[in-house]
């Protein structure tokens, strides 16, 4: 199994000290979460700098609200971002569940199943180099591949989920081991009704902060703030991961149910925390 560094999102200046610190570890993948109405960095242009500043690791939206943009910029981006961090661009995909989001972009919050559904076969289309329409040419540059960087769709709907088959994503798990089982078994299921070849790539992710009480108190502070509109923010800061056990008993967890990768979410400050779980990973 791979591993993964989440970002924290209140300190977009000091992001650069992680990914080089996750750059020269056992780590594989760095993660940004995406808001509009929030004071996170704003992911593509964060993960664009990020890929100056490293040479390896992939760089995951997880995910990217993508029904709040305009498909076409959408593709053009994506697309410039794989071609000059060479193809380490991963496209986490999602729909978002936050009215405010939705209100500040102008886009509907009632929609937006539907809406990604048609951005994604417009960005497949202008990834493959075919005119936008009758009256308007191609939007490059082209990708690395024909059919754009590598997606994950990011859900816990039926729906949601059968994404990973139609469209030939992986998919990313926002789940605690306990249920992460059934959601995988579903997008493996989805991967083979749709006739795909070998499996899907399957992302769990986790919330964790290793370090003094007070950077596990800053942790649950920005974590509470960023999950307090959906109503279940003490579940999820009771799910936090703050121990070295509970973080290998995690990984066995994962490992068991077949997960090809875990991301570390770290909503606290502290960058040690990267050699931290490096210790734990390594």
């Amino acid at each position: 199994m791979q591993f993964g560094i989440g970002l924290p999102i209140s300190t977009p200046a000091a992001l650069l000290d992680w990914a080089r610190r996750a750059e020269a570890g056992p780590f594989d993948s760095l993660g940004l979460l995406d808001r509009l109405v929030w004071d996170n960095p704003e992911p593509l242009i964060a993960l664009s700098v990020l890929a100056g500043a490293t040479e390896r690791v992939r760089l995951q939206t997880e995910v990217l609200i993508a029904p709040l943009r305009e498909p076409s910029l959408l593709a053009k981006q994506a697309a410039t971002l794989d071609v000059m961090s060479g193809g380490r661009l991963v496209l986490g995909l999602g729909v978002g569940g936050r009215e405010d989001d939705h209100i500040a972009s102008g886009t509907d919050l009632r929609t937006r199943g539907r809406r990604l559904d048609e951005q994604l076969e417009i960005m497949r289309r202008l990834w493959a180099g075919a005119p936008f329409g009758e009256r308007c040419g191609p939007i490059g540059p082209a990708p690395l591949r024909p059919e754009g960087p590598e997606i994950l769709f990011g859900g816990f709907q039926p729906a949601a989920i059968d994404r990973v088959g139609r469209w030939g994503g992986g998919f990313l798990a926002a789940a605690a081991p306990s249920w992460a089982g059934g959601l995988f078994d579903t997008a493996r299921a989805s991967w083979n009704a749709h006739g795909r070849t070998g499996s899907p790539r399957i992302v769990a992710q986790v919330n964790v902060a290793l370090g003094s009480p007070e950077l596990i108190e800053d942790a649950r502070t920005s974590m509470g703030g960023y999950y307090e509109f959906s109503g279940r923010a003490d579940h999820m800061l009771a799910g936090m991961l703050t121990t070295p056990d509970q973080i290998r008993t995690a990984i066995k967890q994962f490992d068991d149910l077949g997960a090809d990768e875990m991301m570390f979410y770290c909503y606290g400050r502290d960058a040690d925390q990267v050699e931290r779980l490096a210790e734990i990973v390594g």
